[in-house]
């Protein structure tokens, strides 16, 4: 019954004699559900949430001494009057109200919050990334969803974070979590907050122990042309020169450039010289182009600065012995570069169609009837976004037919092809930019430098009978397969099959991705998934989807499983925020 108290509602509620608390010195119960933990200390009462903030042991089993509460579980520290952590890893406890009636202790059981949810969460984010508490980024995660906030705000707190807390810049971090924003629609809602929790994560990981990055000044002008600035940004990647670089890029932001022209100055740079970085440079790039989408291009003077360094620094392939021997790859395509114009100028007005063996083709031992079939896709009306698409779809069947006879780092090999061939596609529909026909020659080579890998290829699984009707075996076998190291074949072939039976695509992705988040996933796992669910999406043949998809399954299990250590920990995290107990015996 609700009593009246000074005229309005009376929010407080009985708990314990005082005599009592101050015999015991302490006391636990609950009250409207919550558990509280009553201390009497240096001649005050003092009520907190009896759950540790940080892992939920029960406070009430915890020390006071000087007004300090100390956790005896991982000697997490509060002060005791407000419930403030000394401790960032635990998080601030929450305090009650407290007021003595009749010889009772009352406590409101329903405080008014210091500070909404959403602010709360996001602070915690904050605290998360810049110390690198896993946990923390974790409870983030999940209460910021709980609390309305919409994903691409979290998004953008981390991106921001990452471009700033990292010396080097945009780097793996920052790639998982655009990433795992791409993905985002193919997930459940538990799994959206995991794939932000796992992106987040990386970020803070990245940063962990490094300077920050410091700006670069804009020209104080408005008077070049984009033309100008695009050449001496080139010029200034070439030379390696990062600090001109950045201003160059700062400039054309600050005198309005929208985000195709943006993304033109970047691939420009990023394709003037061979497969950068073994493709991560241009990857880089266009994840910041696609999280830019989601968060808005006006963090663009935020984040696209984040990815000179990198370009400034990469690797360049042209320098590496197997671009040079036995054949002069490099050499190879820069005659074709030299007539590129001449090129897209014989197929002006006219539209390609790629004939039936173009993937062979590409997938061919000789790189001359390579760069030939490319040349002549694009003297017959080839755009750089239609050439950018098979190519992409070749380094993905090299994917799904990696024979496990090689070594597993070679895994690697082929899936920055891949990756690289879906960064040089999706640029090519942001820009269209003509430079982007050296991203695809670029590929094609590395497709062609694949070919061993692929000696002898493994082979697509044969297709299943359309007849079954329990399509949920193959996806309970899909992933009971990836609990066991090395059976690469046996997920490729219940991907396949449960796609055979006319299985739903979007179920298949769901349960992929799901998988991935359970995992203590690496970089390049990520990139995997986010760049075959990319292509597949992209598709309309059923054919290549279900090559795609094999491609995903297959590269997700030889990579699986993993200690699951993030998982634990995100367990952990959502448990806590539900109200469950972690700490009992036999949980």
């Amino acid at each position: 019954m609700l009593l009246c108290f000074m005229g309005s509602i009376d929010r407080f509620r009985e708990t314990v004699p005082l005599a009592e608390l101050e015999r015991e010195g302490r006391v636990q119960t609950s009250v409207d559900g919550r558990a509280l933990a009553l201390f009497h200390h240096e001649g005050e009462i003092r009520v907190v949430d009896n759950r540790c903030p940080h892992m939920g042991f029960p406070l009430s089993e915890g020390s006071v001494e000087d007004g300090v509460l100390t956790c005896h579980w991982h000697h997490a520290r509060f002060e005791l009057s407000c419930g403030d952590t000394f401790d960032p890893w635990a998080d601030d406890v929450q305090t009650f109200p407290v007021e003595i009636r009749d010889g009772s202790v009352y406590v409101d059981p329903h405080p008014e919050p210091d500070e909404p949810p959403a602010e709360h969460w996001m602070r915690r984010l904050e605290d998360g990334l810049e110390q690198n508490l896993r946990l923390v980024v974790a409870k983030s995660a999940i209460g910021l969803a709980d609390a309305g906030v919409s994903s691409d705000a979290v998004v953008e707190r981390g991106v921001r974070f990452g471009s700033r807390y990292r010396e080097s810049g945009w780097g793996p971090g920052l790639t998982i979590l655009a990433a795992m924003r791409n993905v985002l629609p193919d997930l459940a809602d538990d799994d959206r907050k995991r794939a932000l929790y796992q992106g987040l994560v990386h970020v803070a990981g990245d940063c962990a122990d490094a300077p920050p990055r410091f700006d670069q000044e804009p020209f104080d002008t408005e008077d070049v042309s984009f033309e100008r600035l695009k050449a001496w940004f080139r010029e200034n990647i070439k030379v390696r020169d990062a600090d001109g670089a950045e201003r160059v890029l700062r400039t054309a932001i600050a005198n309005g450039a929208d985000d195709a022209h943006l993304a033109e100055m970047l691939v420009a740079a990023a394709t003037d010289h061979r497969y950068l970085n073994t493709g991560h440079t241009l990857d880089f790039v266009n994840k910041a182009c696609e999280v830019l989408d989601h968060v808005g291009w006006d963090h663009g003077d935020a984040v696209l600065p984040s990815l000179i360094e990198g370009m400034a620094t990469a690797t360049r392939a042209e320098e590496r012995s197997s671009w040079r021997q036995p054949v002069d790859l490099a050499a190879m395509v820069s005659e074709t570069f030299a007539d590129l114009d001449s090129l897209v100028e014989s197929g002006a007005g006219t539209e390609w169609s790629p004939p039936a063996s173009f993937t062979e083709t590409l997938l061919s031992d000789d790189p001359e009837i390579v760069v030939a079939a490319l040349e002549d896709a694009i003297r017959e009306g080839a755009s750089v976004e239609a050439l950018a698409r098979e190519v992409a779809f070749a380094a993905g069947t090299r994917v799904a037919q990696f024979a496990t006879v090689n070594e597993f780092s070679d895994w690697n090999t082929v899936h920055h092809t891949f990756t690289y061939a879906n960064a040089v596609h999706q640029l090519a529909r942001r820009t269209g930019a003509r430079e982007l026909y050296r991203g695809v020659f670029d590929a094609a080579i590395n497709v062609y430098l694949d070919r061993f890998l692929n000696t002898p290829p493994a082979p697509l699984p044969r297709p299943a009978s359309s007849t079954e009707t329990d399509l949920s075996v193959h996806l309970d076998e899909l992933l009971d397969s990836f609990d066991v190291e090395g059976e690469v074949d046996e997920a490729g072939r219940r991907a396949a099959h449960y796609l055979d039976c006319g299985g739903d695509v979007s179920l298949l992705r769901e349960r992929l991705a799901e998988s991935l988040l359970r995992e203590d996933a690496g970089f390049h796992t990520y990139q995997a998934l986010e760049a075959g669910f990319t292509q597949a999406e992209l598709r309309d043949s059923p054919e290549e989807v279900r090559t795609l998809l094999v491609a995903v399954a297959r590269y997700l299990s030889a990579h699986f499983p993993t200690r699951r250590e993030r998982e634990q920990t995100f367990t952990i995290a959502a448990r806590l925020h539900r109200g469950e107990k972690i700490h009992e015996e036999g949980q």
